[in-house]
Formats: structure tokens, sequence, C-alpha cells
């Protein structure tokens, strides 16, 4: 049986186009604001362990170039809200990880000798999991070039019919 037809949200149907010419939704609008940087320092303490205070000292400084790299550029293509905060905060996690796993596999090997003979470096399921994640950040904010298809950067204007203008 056919899955029943779902309406897309509109973001996704401005991207993918409209053949039907149908009127979209625009859904809920939020007013823009200027995004805090978040504290790297609480995603990836401080810790004893020599090894893994030059993992998150790393990580910190790639989440933090990451941040610093999209959330102007998002600031122009998609207008950003409070709420989005917390879903770019991981966005910049999951790079910060995927290099983090990348540099482990670089370092050890995609193969380990275990207990058992020659066994696949973990690292290699973590990294892929967050390819995973990454690639659906990527189409939500519309960060990759398929994904910017179709889309229209917020209007600058002031013509008085956007509330949040």
């Amino acid at each position: 049986m056919a899955d029943p037809i779902r309406k897309k949200p509109h973001l996704q149907a401005v991207r993918e186009g409209n053949p039907g010419k149908r009127p979209l939704s625009e859904g809920l609008k939020l007013p823009p604001a200027e995004l805090e940087e978040p504290d790297w320092n609480e995603t990836f303490p401080s810790v004893r362990e020599k090894h893994l205070q030059v993992v998150n000292r790393r990580a910190r400084e790639v989440a933090r170039r990451e941040w610093r790299r999209v959330v102007p550029v998002l600031k122009y293509t998609a207008g950003l809200a409070a709420v989005d905060a917390a879903a770019l905060q991981d966005y910049c996690v999951c790079v910060a990880r995927i290099d983090q796993c990348e540099r482990e596999i670089s370092r050890v090997g995609l193969l380990i000798e275990g207990e058992r003979g020659w066994q696949k470096n973990g690292a290699t399921t973590v990294v892929s999991q967050y390819r995973a994640q990454y690639k659906i950040y990527l189409r939500e904010f519309g960060l990759s070039p398929s994904a910017r298809v179709g889309i229209t950067p917020p209007e600058g204007d002031d013509d008085g019919d956007d509330a949040f203008d």
C-alpha cells in the first residue's frame, strides 16, 4: 500500500521546485536573531588525560572555525532564528567529530590488531554515523550545491509586509 501523500515543508518545496505551481504555505516565520557562538569548552571540556586534551583542543578549534564559517552564510541565505542555535551547534560538533575520527583513522589505520586478529577500527563506524547526520544538516541548512538549487535568500526590502523586516 502506498504512503499517503504528505505535504512537503515550505523550504523543501522551494528547494525542489514546484512543477504543479500549487500555492505554497510559507509556514511559521520567526524573527531573525543574532546567534551567539557557543562556549566550545562546555562541549569539549578540559580533561586530565594529555591525549584527550589535544583531541578536545582541536575539536574546539574545528567547531569554532565551522561556526564562524557557516553562520554568516546562513544569516544571508536562510535567515537564522534563535531556535536554530542548537541545530547549528550540533552541526559544528558533527564537523569536529568527523575531523576527530578521520585523524584517528589516519593515525591508527583502518584496521587494528586485536585479540581476535585484525579488526575494523571503530572510528570508521563512528565517522560513518556522523557523516550520515552531516548530510542531513547540509540539506536542512542548504549548505550543499544540490540543496541550494531554488533557494531564494530572504529579502532585505522594507515594503512593510513582513513584521520582522
